[in-house]
């Protein structure tokens, strides 16, 4: 043991070595630690063998167990030496923090809310450590109690230690800081924490003064011998200077030490916050984001011009088929390859081109007029424009070109195989040669890839062996290593045979496709059986036989044709021609797609025509989700299949008349129908993937439409103003309650967007107070509009009682200009209903919470609904990723989300960039700095670049020019020269007269590129002389042109101007077309960005019904069979009161209760209050919200059967029919009447039906619904998550008759209730308050699992000393979680179970009363575990 070694050991000594619970299992393992590090020890220090023999000999006489006397150091040297120690890593961790800017400590801030910045002032200590035994051991091993600690492993000795019911436990001899954090401790009083504390100060005090006197005692010596070996041996102090410098190597090394992000947060955490080394280079990189993010698969592909030229072609042919004239043809494909030079060479993004590069998405021509002898100065032609591209188009375009890049990456590295191939075995394949520069799609490829695999795979492999493993990367795999049987034919004797075929198998595709001359099928001399019993096709043992021979040969040609590149693209061909879809119920389909199921529109669906579905995308769609529940079988088949395959074998077969021909011919037909039955499967699948992917982006195309309506909406336009201006809004909800019972939650939000005012008011119709209060707020404020909304029916009443007090207060607006007579007016105030879809999700974001955080959740919701009226593209785009969560098509679900995401961006791209951003309000206002992602060539990464650079350089722009850089006035540049081409246009700066340097131009939609071309035209519209032009700009600049214009109020002189004279000059000097261009330039000198959007849309009679009910026109419609709840009997006018569902009213008129009511009859002795009963809608009123209902037998006998508009052989009216009579016959062999469960909650539903109708409901909402199980039982279906339902079965006991539930209700054999409300409130309620608790906390991961596991693992890797736990729910087994852990980096990953119960959580038979308790439970689960392996 050398000295530093004795010194750390005395520093690090503690209450271990008084500890008498230690028992000799730890002492031995102690011992052996201690003689492994003083081995280590001696290795290390290499200065011991410089030493005397007295030297060597004390340290013999330490390793024998002789310890420093207490007097070689004083107490007070001690605790100096600990201060220092203590200081001196309080400075590292200070430098460490140093390197992280405030704006970086911010970014921490917001990924992880637990973070907090620490204050200089704030001592944290390090834990003291406990000497060389674990100084200097190889690693640490984690003890199974600390794996899963939530705390780092430096941890704050000061801090007592606790047990987990909150009792003081002492520290265990060598695991003294393995239990630390490991269990979460229950919170103590503030009596025990003093009483812990005090203890802990007394004990750790004795230990310490304890330590020294001890000496002795523990090394066996008395006083004399001590003081004796100190006078020949020195007290160690001649060491010191060693362990200093050493000290000062630490310090250097540490102060070298750069923190980064990554070094704080692990992995997932940047990427959600884009704070990734990625993205940072995204941020540098003076090229579009989007472009970045879009093109980084194909980085390495360079398209060469040949191939540019192809590109052009090859989207012009892949595009969707426009409606030009043949002569508008040519003009097209040179529109497109006109846009991908855009894209490509000048790399500026679809808004740019739309608004700058107009002209030439145009074809203009010139038509030559008759002379007109009346108007001889009518001009000569006039100019016919056709538009060959729209904004949807020059999207598609991009997308073309990043598949088209695809397509040339697949190509290239095929090719590279082939070259490989051809080098290497001297091979050349006239089949691959001559269809690869051909192939047009990936599919194309991907069968000349199978082929060349197919073809030359022993070659290959020979490659790969010579070139080690082959890369991948989808296009190249590495062939098998051992032989394949096709392997084996090729390179053997039976291979002879395959070719005595006499016709290859790309022969018979060319004479199908009739490419080049007929090739014709040339017989051999002898039947092809007799060829096969020869000895020179027997190739034993394989092919031992003639029959095997054969069968080998037929085998391989078959293969080869369904391998063949162009005969899989004639069968593509004639299955995109000729392709019928079908559908077939499966076993399970029969007894859950019913006629109310939603799947039943296809249950028996044949011969659909693929453009038939292609019309109708969200059926397919369904159809392939109830495939994949077990549901269908979803098939593709060829039209006319047998004269196809007729055809085939016409161009296969021989000519010749002979037996030995025939039998040849039989043995071709047979060959043919084995590569037929592959190429079928292949052409199945791969027809279905093809469709899938076409109604996909169809359906999100829709959905693209839907929202660009929603975005081409300007601010409500309040009377009197201008389109666009900023309205001041009052707005009003009562949520789900009832006017004049439940308070009217209502905001004022001033144009800003500022709330001044929120309350409630009581009852509006009867209330005079609130009617008072009201008019009086009104008056006050003087809105622009009042906003109403909510989510119920009983929103309308609140509409009709605010419209009664505007008519009967005359409540006015405020006054404008009557642009007729010049007198100030005013109109009654407008009350409309709010499309609220925003204001739902904004009233309960953190957004919401952060901005208003002491208003309810309502008067969020009111003030969400206030600032859509306002401007309802900011509220979409304060949305952010949550915008997938608003429906824009009815099937939206069907397709991924990633794909709405991306093409709802480019929606709101094209709105944002139409609309313009003002930069310096994006730089202090957040609602539009939320713009700024969707600008032209910025994203999210280079948006907060743009901030931070702008508050750099002081917060303010004063021109477009300074983003990029003005060294002259010190501005450092926001943005690239790319990036700025990209957005100049489309971020303005407010025009100030009285600033000289504020130029108009700035203020407008022109580029600058065009400036002068404005400033131009301003110039000939003041009718200025170049003179006079020098003169202005000589004395106030560039800009000072058009700040004349602007000043003389001669704006509309422009108008006076011949466009097409400039736009002719331009062209023929310059070659630029800037037609369009100048029109844009002629309307910003007149209105700067004026506002091109549509007036707010006013909800129609539909959408209003759809949003207060959540009902449609196909969800619930005349004939449907829905459950009531009656809430009236009305007596005396012989009619019931009901309401729907949805909120509804529901009338039932007296000839609709029975066939025969008898007046006599009272009705409240046929019906309760509160029943819930089976109604038919018989007609339904969408404006008034109102229905009539029939309860009569007779009507609700006839069940409703959705209108299937089919022909006749589009429908298996048979197989329906036949299915039908079996079910009814199950039915009457169970012998079972229809039962009514009387609750609210019941519904006459299967499983299926109940998880379609829970689908919008929250978690925990119920249905009550028959069993499957017999008349004793009764099934609730709740909803545990989304997509997510448990199915409980409760058996019911004591039941007075067959329709009565019974009095005990049993779940389980464990759980007992007595009627259903207590079941549902304390089972089913109870399990969902759990669910709640599990989904809110920290450790819980809402992703899958197999994405929950690979954050285990990202985590352990960036903290390979952590071990990390997470909790996800499991689909799979509802009511279940997963409890996913990784004890260590290196440690596999396991999974536990948990059920929720109510009440508590279960795991591994344990109950566990909340989280902290699981959490805890789980530790000692595993801690015991662990300690039992041991």
């Amino acid at each position: 043991m050398d000295t530093r070694a004795l010194i750390d050991g005395e520093a690090g000594v503690d209450s271990e070595e008084n500890d008498e619970s230690f028992d000799e299992e730890n002492a031995d393992d102690e011992r052996a630690e201690r003689a492994t590090n003083g081995t280590k020890d001696d290795l290390r220090d290499s200065s011991e063998e410089e030493e005397d023999d007295d030297d060597e000999e004390a340290a013999k006489a330490i390793r024998e167990g002789f310890i420093v006397d207490e007097d070689e150091e004083e107490p007070e040297e001690r605790e100096r030496r600990k201060r220092r120690e203590k200081k001196r890593r309080r400075e590292e961790r200070e430098r460490e923090q140093e390197d992280l800017d405030e704006e970086d400590l911010d970014l921490i801030g917001e990924a992880n809310p637990d973070f907090e910045r620490r204050l200089p002032t704030e001592p944290k200590f390090k834990r003291l450590k406990r000497g060389h035994k674990e100084d200097q051991a190889p690693s640490k091993i984690l003890d199974a109690r600390d794996m899963f600690s939530d705390e780092d492993e430096v941890d704050d000795t000061n801090e007592p230690r606790t047990d987990a019911l909150g009792r003081f436990r002492p520290e265990p001899r060598g695991l003294v800081d393995e239990f630390d954090d490991f269990i979460e401790e229950d919170d103590l009083t503030d009596d025990e924490e003093k009483f812990r504390r005090q203890e802990e100060r007394e004990i750790g005090r004795v230990r310490a003064e304890g330590f020294t006197a001890g000496a002795a005692e523990a090394s066996g010596l008395d006083e004399e011998t001590l003081d004796t070996w100190r006078e020949a041996f020195g007290d160690g102090e001649e060491y010191r200077w060693a362990l200093d410098l050493e000290e000062e190597m630490e310090e250097q090394e540490l102060a070298a030490q750069h923190v980064e992000l990554k070094d704080v947060f692990e992995p997932s955490q940047l990427a959600e916050k884009l704070l990734t080394e990625e993205d940072n280079i995204i941020r540098q990189v003076d090229e579009p984001e989007r472009f970045q993010l879009a093109r980084k698969p194909y980085k390495h592909v360079v398209l060469t011009d040949d191939q540019f030229k192809e590109e052009a072609l090859w989207i012009s042919r892949m595009m969707p088929k426009k409606r030009l004239s043949e002569d508008l043809m040519d003009p097209f494909q040179k529109a497109v390859g006109k846009v991908l030079e855009f894209f490509v060479t000048d790399e500026v993004e679809v808004p740019f081109v739309f608004q700058h590069r107009k002209d030439y998405l145009i074809h203009a021509a010139k038509v030559a007029v008759t002379p007109d002898p009346n108007h001889p100065d009518a001009p000569e032609y006039v100019v016919n424009a056709e538009k060959l591209l729209n904004q949807n188009d020059l999207w598609n375009i991009l997308e073309y070109d990043l598949k088209f890049r695809a397509l040339i990456d697949k190509r290239n590295a095929l090719q590279k195989t082939y070259d490989s191939l051809c080098s290497n075995s001297a091979i050349q394949d006239e089949v691959f040669e001559g269809m690869l520069p051909a192939a047009e799609t990936i599919e194309e490829l991907q069968d000349l890839q199978d082929y060349l695999y197919f073809q030359h795979s022993s070659h290959l492999k020979d490659i790969t062996l010579v070139n080690g493993e082959a890369k991948a990367n989808g296009t190249h795999r590495r062939p098998g290593a051992q032989k394949n049987m096709w392997e084996k034919i090729r390179n053997g004797k039976v291979y002879s045979l395959v070719r005595a075929f006499g016709i290859s198998a790309d022969a018979i595709a060319q004479n199908h496709l009739r490419i080049g001359r007929r090739q014709y099928t040339d017989d051999p001399s002898v039947r092809p059986d007799d060829l096969a019993d020869s000895e020179e096709m027997m190739d034993p043992p394989e092919f031992s036989t003639g029959a095997q021979v054969l069968k080998a040969a037929k085998t391989m040609f078959a293969e080869e044709i369904a391998m063949s590149p162009r005969m899989r693209k004639a069968m593509r061909q004639a299955y995109f021609q000729a392709g019928l879809v079908e559908c077939y119920r499966t076993e399970k389909g029969l007894r859950k797609i019913d006629e109310q199921h939603p799947y039943y529109a296809f249950k028996y669906l044949r011969n659909q025509q693929l453009s038939d579905i292609a019309r109708q995308p969200d059926l397919y769609l369904k159809m392939l989700k109830a495939e994949e529940e077990g549901l269908v079988e979803v098939k593709v088949r060829l039209q006319r299949y047998d004269n196809f395959k007729q055809q085939l074998r016409s161009v296969m077969l021989s000519d010749n008349y002979s037996e030995i021909a025939d039998a040849w011919n039989e043995a071709r037909k047979e060959a043919l129908d084995l590569a037929l039955i592959k190429l079928n499967a292949i052409m199945n699948k791969a027809v279905k993937e093809a469709l899938k992917s076409r109604c996909e982006d169809e359906i999100a195309a829709s959905c693209r439409e839907e929202f660009s309506k929603k975005l081409d909406q300007a601010p409500f336009k309040p009377q009197g103003m201008m389109l666009g201006t900023i309205p001041r809004v009052l707005s009003l909800s009562c949520g789900m309650g009832q006017p004049g019972r439940d308070a009217t939650c209502w905001a004022w939000v001033e144009e800003d967007g500022r709330v001044l005012e929120h309350g409630k008011f009581t009852d509006l119709r009867f209330d005079e107070g609130a009617k008072s209060d009201f008019r009086e707020l009104v008056q006050r404020r003087k809105p622009d509009v009042i906003g109403v909304s909510g989510f119920t029916v009983e929103t309308r009443r609140l509409v009709l009682d605010i419209e009664k007090i505007v008519e009967e207060e005359d409540l006015r607006g405020a006054e404008f200009e009557d642009p007729d007579t010049g007198e100030d007016i005013s109109k009654k105030l407008e009350v409309v209903i709010v499309n609220d879809e925003v204001a739902r999700l904004y009233q309960t974001s953190d957004r919401a919470i952060s901005d208003h955080p002491g208003f309810a959740p309502l008067t969020r919701y009111c003030v969400g609904l206030a600032k859509y009226l306002q401007n309802p593209m900011k509220e979409y785009a304060a949305l952010g990723k949550d915008i997938v969560s608003i429906t824009f098509h009815p099937s939206q679900q069907l397709v991924s989300q990633e794909k709405i995401l991306k093409i709802l961006e480019t929606a709101m791209v094209d709105m944002v960039n139409l609309c313009g951003v003002d930069i310096n309000d994006a730089v202090t206002d957040p609602y539009t700095a939320n713009l700024l992602p969707y600008v032209c060539g910025l994203g999210p990464r280079k948006a907060s670049a743009v901030l931070k650079s702008i508050n750099s350089n002081g917060g303010a722009v004063q021109t477009r020019d300074e983003l990029v850089g003005d060294a002259e006035q010190g501005k450092l540049p926001v943005v690239g020269p790319r990036v700025w081409n990209n957005c100049a246009s489309f971020l303005y700066i407010e025009y100030d007269g009285a600033e000289l340097t504020s130029d108009y131009l700035d203020n407008t939609r022109v580029h600058p590129e065009d400036y002068e071309l404005g400033r131009k035209m301003a110039a000939d519209a003041l009718e200025l002389d170049e003179e006079d032009v020098k003169a202005e700009i000589d004395e106030a600049g560039p800009g000072a042109i058009v700040r004349k214009l602007i000043k003389d109020e001669a704006q509309e002189k422009v108008n006076d101007l011949i466009l097409e004279e400039y736009a002719e000059q331009l062209e023929r000097n310059f070659n630029q077309r800037k037609r369009a261009t100048l029109e844009t330039i002629r309307a910003e000198l007149q209105q700067p960005y004026e506002e091109l959007r549509r007036n707010l849309a006013v909800l129609s009679t539909d959408e209003v019904f759809t949003m207060l009910t959540g009902e449609t026109r196909t969800s619930l419609q005349p004939g449907m069979i829905v459950p009531v709840s009656i809430k009236k009997i009305l007596n005396a006018e012989r009619r019931l009161e009901a309401v729907l569902d949805c909120g509804v009213r529901g009338y039932i008129p007296e000839d609709e209760i029975a066939e025969h009511l008898n007046p006599d009859v009272n009705l409240n002795h046929l019906y309760t209050m509160h029943q819930a009963v089976q109604a038919k809608l018989v007609s339904l009123s969408r404006t008034q919200m109102e229905a009539t209902l029939s309860v009569r037998e007779e009507a609700l006998r006839k069940p409703f059967r959705p209108q299937i508009d089919r022909m006749r052989d589009e429908w298996d009216e048979l197989q329906e029919d036949r299915d039908r009579e079996a079910l009814q016959e199950r039915s009457t062999a169970t012998g079972r009447a229809q039962r009514v469960i009387n609750h609210p909650l019941f519904r006459n539903f299967n499983s299926a039906q109940a998880e379609e109708f829970l689908g919008s409901q929250g978690r925990g909402d119920v249905v009550i619904r028959l069993s499957s199980k017999g008349p004793d039982h009764i099934a609730i279906t709740w909803k545990v998550s989304d997509n997510v339902y448990q199915h409980i079965d409760v058996l019911e006991l004591d039941k007075k008759n067959e329709f009565a539930v019974g009095e005990t209700l049993k779940i389980g054999n464990k759980y007992t209730y007595s009627d259903l409300d207590e079941l549902i409130v304390n089972h089913v309620k109870a399990m969902a308050r759990k669910v709640d608790e599990m989904t809110t906390h920290e450790k819980f991961q809402s992703s899958s699992k197999t994405e929950t596991e690979r954050w285990l693992t990202t985590y352990t890797e960036a903290n390979p000393k952590r071990s990390v736990y997470a909790f996800c729910i499991n689909p799979k087994h509802p009511g279940y979680f997963n409890l996913c852990f990784k004890a260590g980096q290196h440690a596999g990953l396991s999974t536990w179970p948990v059920k929720v119960i109510p009440q508590a959580f279960e795991l591994k038979g344990n109950a566990y009363p909340d989280m902290r308790a699981l959490c805890n439970g789980f530790k000692l689960l595993f801690s015991n575990m662990q300690s039992g392996r041991r």
